[in-house]
């Protein structure tokens, strides 16, 4: 670009003296361009990222009142000074035209998407008015919070203060929960979320269904790259041949739903040949010798005949591993809800990851600090008088809630009448299975919020939504880090909300004040409330403004020493491969296999997993996401499609065993992937027309997946059960 004066660029732009620009005309680039040549007024603000779920720390660039820039925090341990593609479209998020501007409240059936446009007091006075009437005639507990992310901090104080504590979030049921639960029968700790995996040091790294670099988990994926540079083994099980298969030393292309088996296999040939850590075992496990007997039938020639994998390429990754000890990074996973038995999964590779003595080892998995922040005690909520709806019944449910119970709970009105729901941070018709189950839940309800930033699907059957605000124009709890060392991170505002949109906070105290339950948001704004959890935390509040993120590197402690031995709060005191608890709750104490239902002719297995630039259904209308990546692919063998006579770029559909037929989708035919399964990225297929670029484009699985296992343990939804056929002239 030539040089341009100063002169020249407030004559070209049409600045007046004063100083406004014009900015929402002008190129970002140009802005760019101008900020870093002094030509006007340019903010660096500290904040983290809500693309995804990682709350990687940024620094967005504001030049004139416009972001214009988002880089990563070098000082953030999520971030290490990068943003993955997601996370730099984060301007697109902020200035998509299809955003929700405005309260509305419904005028037409639930699912047609009529609303006219309200106030905020008309609106939050409404949700009011129905809340007080509907606890009147069948009591607090009637009122459900699903939640999700940043939103949770300020509508749970909202939830509680009414008197009910039935609240869930997909992230268990649907995601992570069944891994939280095996890890902590086994280690008395989860693996945590960013997993605490040290995998740049790892010789070798094991992906069993984990997508890394599909999935992109900004921090994780450097780390691997990491690993990679610095000559790792790679083992890759996937029946696709991913991102991360392309990287691999080995990549076992595993028969769907036949992982247990191969986990079970190593296990038993890494006993067998004597490459476990004996002194680790022996110091610090509790149930070896039961272990190893239960094991003995998993022989790698067993365990070919189940999975497809050849037993000399079994015997050879298990010796990686056992050679490698304990520098093995083996991934927990973190969607791990596949096939309705997934604790007993995570449990198995668990007590794999513990006779390879990684847990607390160098290239292993590290301790999480012990450090920690004063506790600030929460307010005194009123006692409810019925029991929670959220842990379903399920002995090991967990903290989180789980979503599909309270759904059936809302369904069938027992044990008691749900007719609220509040929804916030989460698109339930993308992210739970049994969309019709969803739907019919809805309609026993007597209101539905919807608090979003863009319009939902599940936005369609709201009686009200409310516009949230984005993270950039926002501020939101301190994020608390207990990775390697303690840290603190801040959000706050880049811009100040357009349109009509809201933060959270002030959402949920504005309504609190409507329902008489202020006194449970004791601030006037949340800055002042950041600010009081800074005096209590000992931190500088404008140090935390400016750098965005504080660490203590005095609180570490991540690896096992004679001074830092690790803590196990198990029964046994001990990382325990044989569970007494599952025992006594009537499970196997030691997973065992269980072969699960096979596609049957003409069907396949439903396989979905991520993209690098999109977030479930949260960013595929994202102006700059949407042109990287428009519509989802079916994934389908080249030897399938000349049977079936289909072509690449060609569009058929997808229909279950239920006759559930998806909208069209584009194949994508390649020799990348096994005989018997498709697969697909998951969020695709919207139904919300107010989504303009992403309404009706790909298929979306969750519309398919209307059957599915739970997992009896902690109520994990099965969702890699579901068998499809394709169907031609889509």
């Amino acid at each position: 670009m030539p040089i341009m004066s100063r002169r020249s660029f407030l004559k070209t732009s049409g600045i007046c003296t004063a100083g406004a620009i014009a900015a929402t005309y002008l190129p970002d680039q140009f802005l760019l361009w101008a900020g870093e040549k002094g030509l006007a007024k340019t903010e660096k603000i500290t904040t983290y990222c809500e693309m995804c779920f990682w709350k990687c720390g940024a620094i967005a660039t504001v030049v004139g009142g416009r972001v214009v820039k988002l880089e990563g925090n070098p000082l953030s341990a999520t971030a290490k000074g990068k943003l993955c593609g997601r996370g730099n479209g984060g301007i697109g998020l902020l200035y998509d035209p299809d955003r929700l501007k405005h309260p509305l409240i419904r005028t037409g059936k639930r699912g047609e998407g009529q609303f006219r446009k309200a106030s905020w007091d008309e609106a939050l006075t409404h949700i009011a008015d129905k809340l007080k009437k509907i606890k009147e005639e069948h009591g607090p507990e009637s009122l459900a919070l699903f939640t999700h992310g940043s939103p949770t901090e300020h509508f749970m104080p909202l939830l509680q203060g009414f008197g009910s504590n039935n609240f869930a979030m997909p992230s268990f049921a649907q995601c992570r929960g069944p891994r939280v639960v095996g890890y902590e029968l086994t280690y008395g700790d989860d693996i945590g979320s960013p997993e605490r995996l040290d995998m740049a040091n790892s010789k070798v790294v094991v992906l069993i269904g984990s997508h890394l670099g599909e999935n992109m988990h900004n921090s994780q994926v450097q780390e691997f790259t990491d690993a990679i540079g610095n000559g790792a083994k790679i083992i890759v099980v996937d029946p696709r041949f991913s991102v991360a298969a392309g990287k691999a030393h080995h990549w076992l292309p595993i028969k769907p739903a036949s992982d247990m088996a191969l986990i079970l296999a190593w296990i038993n040939i890494i006993i067998r040949e004597g490459w476990y850590d004996r002194e680790y075992v022996a110091k610090y496990t509790h149930g070896f010798d039961k272990l190893a007997a239960a094991v003995q039938q998993y022989t790698p020639e067993w365990a070919e005949k189940e999975t497809d994998i050849p037993a000399a390429q079994i015997m050879a990754t298990a010796r990686e591993m056992g050679l490698h000890r304990p520098a093995v990074c083996i991934h927990p996973g973190r969607h791990v809800t596949w096939d309705g038995k997934d604790v007993q999964r995570s449990r198995a590779i668990a007590i794999l990851g513990a006779i390879l003595g990684t847990w607390g080892r160098e290239g292993g998995a590290y301790l999480a600090t012990r450090g920690s922040f004063p506790a600030v005690p929460p307010p005194s909520f009123p006692a409810s008088n019925r029991p929670t709806l959220k842990k379903g019944g399920f002995p090991l449910g967990g903290a989180e809630g789980i979503t599909n119970a309270i759904r059936e709970a809302t369904s069938i009105g027992e044990p008691y009448p749900v007719k609220a729901w509040m929804v916030t941070g989460t698109n339930l018709l993308a992210a739970m299975p049994g969309q019709k189950e969803t739907i019919e839940a809805i309609s026993k309800l007597d209101l539905l919020v919807v608090v979003d930033v863009i319009p939902s699907d599940t936005s369609l059957y709201a009686d009200v939504v409310l516009p949230e605000c984005t993270y950039l124009e926002r501020h939101d709890g301190l994020i608390i880090g207990k990775g390697r060392a303690l840290s603190a991170s801040i959000r706050q505002p880049a811009v100040a909300p357009m349109y009509d949109s809201k933060p959270a906070w002030w959402i949920a105290k504005e309504l609190s004040k409507k329902l008489g339950l202020e006194d449970y948001f004791p601030w006037e704004n949340f800055e002042d409330r950041l600010n009081e959890l800074c005096l209590t935390y000992n931190i500088d509040y404008d140090e935390l403004k400016q750098k965005g993120v504080i660490s203590f590197p005095d609180t570490a402690k991540p690896f096992i020493t004679a001074d830092n031995q690790p803590v196990f709060k198990t029964k046994s005191g001990k990382i325990e491969l044989y569970s007494k608890e599952l025992e006594e709750l009537g499970f196997e104490p030691i997973p065992a296999y269980e072969k699960n239902e096979e596609p049957p002719q003409g069907f396949y297995r439903l396989l979905y997993g991520r993209s690098a630039v999109h977030t479930f259904s949260r960013t595929v209308n994202n102006p700059a996401l949407n042109e990287l990546y428009k519509e989802n692919e079916l994934w389908l063998s080249s030897v399938q499609a000349r049977k079936m006579g289909l072509t690449d770029g060609q569009y058929v559909a997808l229909q279950n065993q239920e006759g559930i037929t998806s909208n069209r989708v584009r194949l994508k035919v390649t020799e990348r992937i096994r005989e018997d399964c498709v697969y697909m990225v998951h969020g695709f297929g919207q139904q919300s027309k107010g989504l303009t670029k992403a309404f009706r484009r790909g298929a979306d699985d969750q519309q398919l997946i209307s059957s599915y296992p739970v997992d009896p343990i902690c109520g994990g939804t099965g969702m890699r059960c579901t068998f499809v056929k394709l169907v031609k002239g889509a």
